[in-house]
């Protein structure tokens, strides 16, 4: 079982269900395709931690009661409810609405009592069987919160005004008034001391005391023209976070106007919601942590040093997350079908109802696979631009991520290799071309001087210098010389006398069987010079070396002209000379058969009248048949055997049994008789006992 997961700062993250995870399918349909499923790897490695634990269309809110055993979220299309028990890993049931949900709280300690924010004004009670009560307020609303201590529930709404409405005594009661006429987008309430705060469309939060019914303080954010989109209390009763529509989040102490710390959530979208974590057994600092999420990424980091600890991105937009408390475990609702499961064991051992998650993770430490980015690196824009690939940007080559890309690694090697041999200046190639060809052009005066260069570097070369030399004449490499003379595998070749090559042996002479006679010190002593035509061709590179650039790529664009003028005339030559040659071949083909025409009408004197110089001229074809007709006299003369010519070349052959002559009988007979034994009965006319009739014949 394999379940995808990223890594960063040795955290590693686990998707254990969402969107590109995960395929849930019907019963029927698994057994029908079962034979095609085996072979299926997202099929096989699929995990259901919660069956049917998806909407329709996409998923809006999600919240887990207060005992654990249940969650609860609103989705849509058609909006919808569902509970799903934890302890049976399924969907416990499921309810419609008329409206889409905006929010909801959870009343009792399980699911059996809620209350529902709606879009379309109104407000709906439900308990076990169903909506219990519906009433509406003035405006839209845009959150609500539950007041424990006095039953008040209070409803953000586009106004300038706070609403109330008492559980306990069934009614509205008279409305917070807010410094506003745009209206407040969020509410949340300290469990420890009861303060109230308003997050308002003017860059502004106010705090209210329901004791006084009266507010407290506004606190104005360093930032203008923002909008206060998320507020959470940590239930210490100091600590309070602010996120804005521009991606900040602020940390404040209630004792202090001025945020201790700043974050940037980096993408510039608003910020949904704030979740202070709580101390469990894996990490007993978690309670400094604070998971920050919008539409694009949950991050989690230190509320201290804002170290950025884990962060969770699904493939679709994020519309609300929720944290399994004393766990590792997070819930999602997103745009997509499938709602997300992710697992930090880092943070927090998993919940009691799927513990085998522990032992699968564990697993998956012990013999880790590929993660998601693990065959992928990361790169900036700057670096897109220097590889030259931002043609590339937007697709499937490179995933956009924060301030850079991802490309898949192998992929870059071999881009990078291509851009690093392009940045090789041109003046260095072409110096490297010029050596390359002076080289070649002298190659046979640097190899007279090879061996001596290579035993001025290797002193120690006291024995075998002709091998080297040997060496040499093969037109082996400068380098592979000297490789071979400091190898130590070869370094007694070369000083140990022991090892000294007997050319005068009989197994030398056995493998050398067509060495030169010739004297090689004579050869190599005598000094050779340079050609006219060797010196000029120096001088021309030595001159297009130092010359202009321009005057050298002319030059070898001529003598590339040349050479392809010189291959067309070798390929013409060739062609004319195969044409020749087959036009001789067929000459002497046919003076073959006319030789061979005439040696055979020596004996014939019908034949004879046709080919002599003084009979009158005759086509190859009567030649033919007249040729054919004497081989027929000639086979007819055998009257045993009678021929009759056929369609397409065939030949009938007929064979007449004849006896033999008397004289032939007693010439057989003395042979039989000296053999040791009779073929035949010794007086004719004897009768046969045989029935083959042509015996004897």
């Amino acid at each position: 079982m394999v379940l995808k997961s990223t890594s960063a700062n040795n955290v590693s993250v686990y998707q254990v269900s969402g969107s590109n995870v995960s395929r849930s399918l019907p019963d029927w349909i698994a057994k029908k395709r079962k034979r095609s499923l085996k072979n299926d790897i997202e099929y096989q490695n699929r995990i259901e931690l919660i069956q049917d634990f998806e909407f329709s269309e996409a998923s809006n809110k999600i919240k887990i009661t207060s005992d654990g055993q249940f969650a609860m979220v609103t989705g849509t299309y058609k909006p919808q409810i569902h509970v799903y028990d934890f302890q049976n890993l399924s969907l416990k049931f499921e309810r419609h609405t008329d409206c889409e949900n905006i929010n909801f709280i959870l009343l009792s300690n399980d699911w059996t009592k809620s209350v529902h924010l709606q879009n379309d004004r109104s407000i709906q009670f439900h308990n076990k069987g169903g909506i219990h009560y519906t009433t509406r307020i003035p405006k839209f609303g845009r959150d609500l919160c539950y007041n424990e201590i006095n039953c008040d529930l209070y409803l953000a709404a586009s106004g300038n005004e706070l609403y109330r409405l008492n559980l306990d005594q069934g009614r509205f009661l008279q409305p917070f008034q807010l410094e506003t006429d745009k209206g407040a987008n969020c509410i949340d309430r300290n469990e420890l001391h009861g303060l109230i705060s308003v997050g308002l469309e003017n860059n502004s939060v106010e705090f209210w005391d329901p004791r006084s019914r009266k507010k407290a303080s506004t606190l104005y954010l360093p930032e203008e023209n923002i909008e206060v989109t998320a507020l959470k209390f940590r239930n210490d009763g100091f600590n309070f976070s602010v996120g804005t529509s521009s991606g900040i989040s602020y940390l404040y102490d209630l004792r202090s106007a001025i945020p201790y710390n700043t974050k940037d959530h980096g993408y510039g979208f608003a910020i949904k919601k704030f979740i202070w974590l709580n101390k469990t057994k894996n990490n007993e600092d978690n309670e400094n942590n604070i998971v920050v999420t919008d539409k694009r990424i949950a991050k989690i980091w230190n509320k201290d040093s804002g170290k950025l600890i884990a962060s969770m991105e699904p493939s679709t937009d994020i519309n609300d997350i929720e944290y399994v408390k004393d766990s590792g475990m997070f819930f999602m609702a997103n745009e997509g079908i499938a709602m997300h499961t992710y697992y930090i064991p880092n943070l927090g051992p998993a919940p009691k109802w799927c513990s085998f998650l522990d032992n699968v993770t564990e697993e998956l430490e012990e013999k880790p696979t590929d993660t998601v980015y693990s065959n992928y690196k990361f790169i900036t824009r700057k670096e897109v631009k220097d590889l030259n690939l931002t043609h590339l940007i937007g697709s499937k080559v490179l995933r956009s991520y924060m301030h850079g890309f991802f490309i898949n690694s192998e992929l870059f090697d071999k881009v990078n290799l291509i851009s690093q041999n392009s940045r090789q200046s041109i003046q260095d190639v072409k110096r490297k071309e010029v050596d390359k060809r002076i080289d070649k052009e002298r190659e046979s005066r640097i190899k007279s001087s090879l061996s001596n260069d290579i035993n001025s570097r290797h002193k120690n070369i006291k024995v075998n210098k002709e091998l080297v030399s040997k060496l040499n004449d093969k037109k082996h490499g400068k380098r592979v010389i000297e490789d071979i003379v400091a190898d130590n595998r070869f370094k007694d070749m070369f000083e140990d006398p022991e090892y000294q090559i007997d050319e005068e042996s009989f197994e030398y002479k056995q493998l050398n069987p067509t060495k030169s006679t010739k004297d090689r010190s004579e050869v190599q002593d005598r000094p050779r010079g340079l050609t006219a035509a060797e010196e000029s061709d120096e001088e021309r590179m030595n001159s297009r070396y130092d010359g202009e650039s321009s005057d050298e790529e002319e030059k070898e664009d001529e003598k590339e002209e040349l050479e392809e003028l010189r291959a067309k005339e070798e390929v013409k030559f060739r062609k004319q000379m195969d044409k020749l040659r087959r036009k001789k071949e067929a000459q002497e083909k046919s003076e073959r058969f006319i030789k061979s025409l005439t040696s055979s009408a020596s004996t014939n004197k019908t034949l004879s009248s046709f080919i002599t110089e003084e009979s009158e001229p005759v086509s190859l074809g009567e030649k033919l048949r007249n040729h054919e007709r004497m081989e027929q006299d000639k086979r007819s003369a055998n009257n045993n055997i009678k021929y009759h010519r056929l369609a397409k070349g065939e030949v009938e052959m007929t064979f007449i049994p004849q006896r033999s002559k008397k004289g032939n009988g007693r010439i057989k007979k003395a042979v039989d008789e000296k053999a040791g034994g009779r073929s035949k009965q010794r007086y004719e006319g004897r009768r046969s006992a045989g029935r083959n009739q042509f015996r004897g014949m």
